[in-house]
């Protein structure tokens, strides 16, 4: 079963490495000139996303199967090959992060397809691993003075709390976690507190971190964190309705993109 696997460090804080990862459109860049077409419905990665792909006439699917702060794994679905995983670890160093890509994959076999795995396959995948790496790196840099949109994960007994957006058009409808920009000079939990008085007209006390960064846009990031509900009752004062979430509904919910790659960490918060 043949395997490489590349190495490189990162001058960046490992939660903006691994929102660099999550950029969907980050893989389709660096391959771009390489031979092999990568494309996706969702701006950013979740489990459960996919990725289409084609190298010449061969087409085949990526499923994503992790996509937090340890890094991104995925493994193609209908392919020609009986198994191939693509696989992103982040280690933090005293240097910066490291970032570990390998893929690994199955040949059809017989003599034909271990050449093919010589000739084609192992040039072809460093040139994607290192084609990716170079990507990741520039895109962390650019994330490192990134602006954030705070989120709350306010839980209480057992539910999680979302909001119903009324707008734009694009996004109307779809489910999102409380929250806004973070303002000149404001921190993070002050954001917390000041979004969630604006939009549902409670006090919050913000707690620890939930999940990776979440890219949106080339300079803006997602950053959610636990919130505990301390007065008021939540009423949608700019959104379309409210609802308190079991884990059991997180996934049926039509959460926005940049949410729903949260959902691991949320159903690690509510259990």
């Amino acid at each position: 079963m043949p395997e490489l696997r590349t190495t490189t460090l990162v001058d960046a804080p490992l939660r903006t490495v691994a929102a660099a990862l999550l950029d969907a459109r980050l893989l389709a860049r660096a391959v771009r000139g390489l031979g092999v077409r990568i494309t996706g419905g969702d701006p950013v990665l979740f489990v459960g996303s996919t990725l289409a792909g084609s190298v010449g006439l061969v087409n085949g699917t990526l499923v994503v199967t992790r996509a937090d702060t340890t890094g991104v794994s995925a493994e193609l679905v209908g392919g020609p090959l009986p198994r191939f995983t693509l696989v992103t670890d982040l280690l933090h160093t005293g240097g910066g992060t490291m970032v570990v890509d390998s893929v690994e994959w199955s040949s059809p076999g017989g003599p034909f397809g271990r050449l093919a795995d010589v000739l084609v396959g192992r040039g072809l995948a460093l040139k994607v691993l290192q084609a990716r790496a170079a990507a990741v790196s520039t895109r962390s840099v650019e994330l490192v003075g990134a602006r954030v949109v705070v989120g709350a994960a306010i839980v209480r007994d057992g539910l999680l709390l979302a909001q119903q957006r009324s707008y734009p058009p694009e996004a109307a409808g779809k489910w999102e976690l409380p929250g806004g920009r973070v303002e000149p000079g404001e921190t993070d939990h002050a954001a917390v507190v000041r979004e969630c008085a604006e939009e549902l007209g409670v006090t919050v006390t913000p707690g620890d971190q939930v999940g990776p960064d979440v890219p949106l846009r080339s300079d803006l990031l997602l950053r959610a964190y636990a919130a505990d509900l301390t007065s008021g009752t939540p009423t949608p004062v700019e959104h379309r309705a409210l609802r308190w979430l079991p884990a059991a509904d997180l996934d049926t919910t039509d959460w926005l993109p940049a949410d729903r790659v949260l959902l691991p960490a949320l159903h690690h918060l509510l259990t």
